[in-house]
This record gives structure tokens, C-alpha cells and sequence, in this order.
């Protein structure tokens, strides 16, 4: 598998979004691959999105607003979440990783998370960055890199008739 370009990231957030399911998220923990095929994803948009973090100003509005591709971690409710940047640098996009389906090296991904059972170990955005080990110090790595500590490969080409389509839970959104 071959990692994806940084230009794969320059595009609306619901497109990559959309794109990223299937793909291969990769992170090499003290020489080890973790991996797993992502499965679950969320668009966030600029300042007219209620829950994005580029509404408050701030150093996570300044990485949203910055070149794509770039991972932004962020804590809620005591657990970091992965998103990666997206849209060209100037407008601000990101796109939440939810979910993965596990891969490879689920023996270490299981003792980083103190779970046994296979299915809840990555099914939510804090159980992946547990299970990934990914915490705050890897936030604003290029995921584009051969060489970075968590990267995005291609994996399987998903057919858009079999991706789920859903709201944000406790959101309300409001037009003008």
C-alpha cells in the first residue's frame, strides 16, 4: 500500500471524509505497526459549524487554518481525538477519525487500552487514540510522510451505497 498525498487532503471535508473510509491508518509505536482500516469519520468545517474547533480563536483554530494533512489532537471528556486537516491552507476543515477496525498489531493496541474483546477496542475516537497510543504530542504530524509516526495508506476502495450517512449527535444547526 502506498500513502496517500498530501492533495488527497486539499478538498472539502465531507469529500474526505467520504474518502477516508476504508483507508489504512498507520502508526509505528516504538518500531511496532499499528493499524487499522477506518471505518467511521466526521467532517468539521469553519466558523458557521457549531462544534468545530475553529469557531474559538486559538492555537487549534490556527491548525485548522493551516495546510492539510497535518494531524490536530485535542482533548473532550479526558481522551485526545484524531483529526486530520483538510481544505488548502486559509480555510479551515479537519476530519475526525471515529472508528478503526484493528489490523495489525492488536496484541499491543489491546494492552494499551486494558481490553481483550477484539470489537471494543477501537470503536470510538478515544478508544483508537488509546488503543494507538496517540496523545498530544503528536499533534501537527504530517500524515502525508513516509517517515511519520502515524500515516494514512491506501486500503480498500469503499462503494458509496454502503456508507451510513448520519447527524451529529446533540447538534442543532441553524441557519441564518
Amino acid at each position: 500500500m502506498r500513502i496517500l498525498q498530501q492533495s488527497f487532503y486539499e478538498r472539502d471535508p465531507r469529500e474526505v471524509a467520504i474518502n477516508l473510509l476504508g483507508k489504512l491508518l498507520v502508526r509505528i509505536l516504538r518500531g511496532n505497526r499499528l493499524s487499522g482500516i477506518i471505518v467511521e469519520t466526521e467532517a468539521y468545517y469553519g466558523k458557521n459549524d457549531p462544534v468545530s474547533r475553529a469557531r474559538k480563536k486559538g492555537k487549534l483554530a490556527e491548525i485548522m487554518y493551516g495546510e492539510a494533512g497535518y494531524t490536530l489532537i485535542y482533548g473532550v471528556h479526558g481522551n485526545w481525538l484524531l483529526n486530520i486537516t483538510t481544505y488548502p491552507k486559509g480555510s479551515p476543515g479537519a476530519v475526525l477519525i471515529r472508528a478503526i477496525e484493528p489490523v495489525e498489531g492488536m496484541d499491543i493496541m489491546k494492552k494499551l487500552r486494558g481490553v481483550d474483546e477484539l470489537r471494543a477496542l477501537t470503536n470510538g475516537p478515544g478508544k483508537l487514540t488509546k488503543a494507538l497510543n496517540i496523545k498530544k504530542t503528536e499533534n501537527q504530524i504530517p500524515v502525508f510522510k513516509e517517515k511519520s509516526p502515524i500515516k494514512i495508506e491506501t486500503g480498500m476502495k469503499v462503494n458509496p451505497i454502503d456508507i451510513e450517512r448520519n447527524h451529529r449527535i446533540g447538534v442543532i444547526l441553524v441557519s441564518p
